[in-house]
C-alpha cells in the first residue's frame, strides 16, 4: 500500500466531507504522516486550525483519490509539530498558534507570525521581533520595508550581506492581515463569497472559483455546463492579464522598461475586455456558488475571439525581443536559481515550481471541469532561474490563448446559474484545489445550517515565500527585486 492509503486505512473516516476523504487520526497516525512528508512520499497541501482541532491536507499524485485530509483533536490545544520535521509547515503552524492558540509541540520557532504585537497586552511590541542572528565581522544588515516605493503591499525583508553578496534573507510578513478567518465564521454563503473574492485582488477569479467548487461539493450542487465553461474563460483571462503584467515587470526590474510599457498595453486590453464582457475589470463577484452572474452574448464572444489573435500577434515580437537582448539575458539567466529538490519538497506551485522541474497543475491533477475536455500543455523547465520563470509565463500565455479559443468555440448553451435554496440543509464539508495564475489554491470549508461555520484559504504564496529566501542567497543585493518579481508572491493572499 502507498503512504496515503496506508494512513487512511488506519483511521476512521469522517462522513460528509467532499470530494476527497477526511479521516480522524490519532497522534501516532499523525506522526506517520509527518514521516511520509519528510521522506517525500507525500506533499503538504495545507495545514490549518479549528476550535480544538488541527487539519492537514495531503497530496499523493499516484493514488486514487490523490488528496485526503487528516483531522486531529487537540483537547489540550497541543499537537505534534509538522514543521519540526517538514519546513513548509513552519509558517502555517506559527499562524495557527496566533489565530487559534494551537501549540505545535517540538517546533523551535516560537515567534508569532501574523500577530505583530497589536492583538493584546501579553504579546511583545512589533519592534522586538527577533530576527535570526548571523555572526561575522564582515557582515552587515540591510532592512527593507515594510513600506516600499511605488504601489506595492507591505512586507519586511531583512538582508544580511557581505559586501554586495546576500548571505541570508529573512522575511517578515503579516502586515496586511485582515482577519478573513474570523470574518467568514458564521457568515451567510453569499456574503462569504464576496469576502473570499477580495482576499487577493489579482486572483479574485481563482478564489471565487475555489470557494464555489468547495460550496458545491459540500452541498452536492452541480452548476450548469455553460457556467462551468464561462468560469474557465474568466480564469484564463485572469491568467493572461497577470502573466502579461509579470513578464513586463520582470524585464523592468532588469532595467528594460520598454517591455513593461508594451506588456502593460496587452494587460490593459485584457482588463478592458473583461470589463466589457463580465462587468468588472477583474471579473470580481462574477463566479458564485451555483454558477456565474454574467453571460456572454454573441457580440461579447466575438469581441473575445477577435482579441485572441491580436494579443498573440503583438506578444510574439516582444518574446523575440526578450530572447535576443543580451543585456537582459545577462540579468535573468542563472540568477536566483531554485533547485528542483527544494521546489519538490515545498510543493511549489505555478511558474515557480514548473520552472524548477515540478510538473504539477491543479487543472490536470486532481483536475476539474471543463479542463478534462480541453487540450492544453503544462510547460515545465529545469533551470529554475529568473529566466526560466519568465519563459514559463511566456508558454502559459500561449496556452491560455489556445484555451480561450477552445472555450469560446465550444461554449455550451443553456442557463448559467442554479439556486442554492433547495440545497441539502445539513452540515457538510467541501474542498477544492484550483489553479490560480500563481499556482494551486486550496479552499476548505464547513457549512452548518446554510452558513459558513469555518473556511480556510491557502494561497500558493504560502509555499513560495520561503523559497524566495533560499534563492537569493549568493546573489547580489541588486538582484533581489528581479528575483522577487519573478516569484511575485501575494502579500494579501498570504496574510489573510
Amino acid at each position: 500500500m502507498t503512504a496515503l492509503s496506508t494512513i487512511l486505512s488506519a483511521s476512521a473516516r469522517i462522513g460528509g466531507h467532499y470530494p476527497w476523504p477526511c479521516a480522524a487520526v490519532t497522534e501516532t497516525v499523525w506522526s506517520h504522516a509527518i514521516a511520509a512528508l519528510t521522506d517525500g512520499s507525500l506533499t503538504l497541501l495545507s495545514l490549518w486550525g479549528d476550535i480544538g482541532r488541527v487539519h492537514m491536507a495531503l497530496l499523493s499524485p499516484d493514488e486514487d483519490p490523490p488528496i485526503a485530509v487528516l483531522s486531529l483533536d487537540c483537547p489540550d490545544l497541543h499537537y505534534p509539530s509538522v514543521g519540526a520535521f517538514h519546513a513548509p509547515a513552519i509558517r502555517l503552524e506559527r499562524a495557527m498558534r496566533d489565530l487559534f492558540g494551537l501549540v505545535p509541540d517540538g517546533l523551535q520557532d516560537t515567534r508569532p507570525w501574523l500577530d505583530h504585537g497589536r492583538w493584546g497586552d501579553e504579546t511583545p511590541p512589533a519592534a522586538s521581533y527577533p530576527f535570526l542572528p548571523v555572526i561575522g565581522e564582515t557582515l552587515h544588515q540591510i532592512p527593507v520595508g515594510p513600506v516600499h516605493a511605488g504601489i506595492i503591499e507591505p512586507g519586511h525583508f531583512r538582508f544580511t550581506a557581505e559586501g554586495e553578496t546576500v548571505v541570508r534573507l529573512e522575511e517578515r510578513l503579516g502586515y496586511v492581515h485582515k482577519g478573513i478567518d474570523a470574518l467568514l465564521a458564521g457568515t451567510q454563503i453569499a456574503r462569504a463569497e464576496r469576502i473570499v473574492a477580495r482576499t487577493s485582488g489579482d486572483s479574485t477569479v481563482a478564489y471565487s472559483l475555489g470557494f464555489a467548487l468547495a460550496v458545491e461539493a459540500a452541498l452536492d450542487i452541480k452548476p450548469p455546463p455553460r457556467a462551468v465553461w464561462l468560469r474557465a474563460v474568466m480564469a484564463e483571462m485572469e491568467r493572461l492579464a497577470n502573466h502579461f503584467g509579470d513578464f513586463g515587470a520582470i524585464c523592468n526590474d532588469a532595467s528594460f522598461s520598454i517591455m513593461l510599457a508594451h506588456c502593460a498595453v496587452l494587460r490593459e486590453h485584457v482588463l478592458r475586455a473583461s470589463l466589457a464582457c463580465f462587468g468588472h475589470r477583474l471579473m470580481m463577484d462574477s463566479i458564485v456558488p451555483g454558477g456565474v452572474t454574467t453571460d456572454l452574448d454573441d457580440a461579447k464572444i466575438a469581441l473575445l475571439q477577435d482579441l485572441i489573435p491580436s494579443l498573440g500577434e503583438t506578444f510574439e515580437p516582444l518574446v523575440e525581443l526578450y530572447d535576443k537582448t543580451a543585456s537582459l539575458q545577462d540579468r535573468t539567466v542563472t540568477t536566483g536559481i531554485l533547485k528542483p529538490d527544494l521546489a519538490r519538497r515545498f510543493g511549489a506551485g505555478g511558474y515557480v515550481g514548473r520552472a524548477s522541474g515540478r510538473d504539477f497543475d491543479a487543472r490536470r491533477l486532481p483536475g476539474y471541469a471543463p479542463y478534462d475536455e480541453l487540450d492544453f500543455t503544462v510547460p515545465v523547465l529545469q533551470e529554475g532561474d529568473v529566466n526560466a520563470r519568465a519563459w514559463i509565463r511566456v508558454h502559459e500565455i500561449r496556452e491560455s490563448l489556445k484555451l480561450l479559443d477552445q472555450l469560446l468555440t465550444r461554449l455550451p448553451a443553456g442557463p448559467v446559474l442554479v439556486s442554492l435554496e433547495n440545497a441539502f440543509p445539513g452540515p457538510g464539508e467541501g474542498m477544492a484545489l484550483v489553479e490560480a495564475f500563481r499556482g494551486d489554491l486550496l479552499v476548505w470549508l464547513r457549512i452548518v445550517e446554510g452558513h459558513i461555520d469555518r473556511c480556510h484559504l491557502r494561497d500558493a504564496s504560502w509555499f513560495q515565500w520561503p523559497l524566495l529566501e533560499a534563492i537569493i542567497e549568493g546573489n547580489i543585493v541588486a538582484d533581489f527585486p528581479l528575483c522577487n518579481k519573478s516569484f511575485n508572491c501575494s502579500y494579501s493572499g498570504h496574510d489573510l
